[in-house]
């Protein structure tokens, strides 16, 4: 593939939330008008959790038909399922013996979800990281757009390239994190603005999902936390309205200014439903697209298979590229 190579993946742990589609996905649709993109469904790290087989398999399918339906077009970008591509598990074998332990043991995320989940901290929840550095390596990931959370591991991927091509010869393209752009809105939980709307969270009228109902949608947001006084304005001291004009600014691509400007004088309540009808009206759209593919049995295993043999292609080259250089007999 030609240089400009960008690779992002999501879990599906669960299903993704308007903050994922606003911070993530619409940022993924953009880039395959400028860069070489590949997207995975990452169902390879949501095993370092205990996760109901039945649920893992039907959420992958959601999420890659998902992609589809929010514009990601395969004919564009590469969109395929992480475990159909076995490269990713052999390269973090041989990316492993180039890590060292210190390094590993000082992934941030590691040391947090050994807190939370105290009676499963498995070898597989300590290797995530080398797992994402093989996920970018194989195909010359140049830019890979993360959140802050994510960036040490990127950070690691950069150093285990680096080792590699030192001791061998340049094989591996160092690959830069992208972070969301400065004042890029974050989305909050409806519940409680001030943190997160996370797809996990566990309380769910905080979190609005891509496939929530209309219904679902508008009483999440009629529901959700404002703050003293009534004035619709951005400020620090009001994180719930500021929030809420995130949120309506993301989905009608109005500025803050203007959203101030449009709803002065009005109440809270007459606000929320606003911003509910905005999102209601955005991803309808998005939903009906997203039951056409997901009933589509046909098409969609021909849409995974058409994406698992371009990604194949080009991993399997990488990883024969890595073999030969340390050593290992060819056939």
């Amino acid at each position: 593939m030609p240089e400009n190579i960008v690779f992002s993946a999501i879990k599906p742990t669960n299903l993704p939330t308007i903050g994922n589609y606003i911070g993530a996905i619409k940022n993924m649709v953009a880039m395959q008008e400028t860069y070489n993109c590949l997207y995975s469904v990452a169902d390879l790290h949501c095993i370092t959790v205990n996760m109901e087989p039945a649920k893992l398999r039907s959420n992958t399918l959601d999420m890659f038909s998902l992609y589809v339906a929010c514009g990601i077009d395969t004919e564009k970008s590469i969109l395929f399922v992480q475990s159909h591509v076995s490269a990713h598990a052999e390269l973090t074998w041989i990316l492993n013996c180039f890590t060292q332990f210190g390094e590993a043991k000082r992934m941030t995320q590691f040391k947090e979800k050994s807190k939370k989940n105290p009676d499963n901290i498995n070898v597989g929840l300590f290797d995530y990281p080398v797992l994402m550095a093989a996920d970018i390596l194989l195909y010359g990931a140049s830019l890979v757009p993360v959140g802050k959370d994510q960036k040490q591991h990127v950070e690691l991927a950069r150093t285990i390239a680096e080792r590699f091509n030192n001791r061998y010869t340049p094989t591996f393209e160092v690959p830069e994190p992208v972070l969301p752009t400065k004042g890029a809105a974050k989305i909050g939980s409806l519940a409680d603005p001030t943190a997160k709307m996370g797809k996990t969270d566990e309380n769910a009228s905080g979190t609005v999902f891509i496939l929530d109902t209309p219904d679902e949608i508008m009483r999440k947001f009629k529901r959700a936390v404002t703050d003293s006084g009534h004035e619709i304005i951005s400020h620090p001291d009001k994180p719930g309205i500021s929030n809420l004009i995130n949120i309506y600014c993301a989905f009608t691509s109005k500025s803050v200014a203007d959203t101030e400007k449009e709803f002065e004088g009005r109440d809270y309540a007459y606000f929320k439903e606003k911003v509910g009808e905005a999102v209601i009206e955005s991803l309808l759209p998005i939903q009906k697209r997203y039951k056409e593919i997901r009933a589509d049995k046909r098409l969609l295993d021909e849409l995974m298979i058409n994406g698992a043999q371009k990604a194949d292609r080009i991993a399997r080259r990488t990883l024969d590229k890595v073999y030969r250089k340390i050593g290992f007999c060819r056939v």
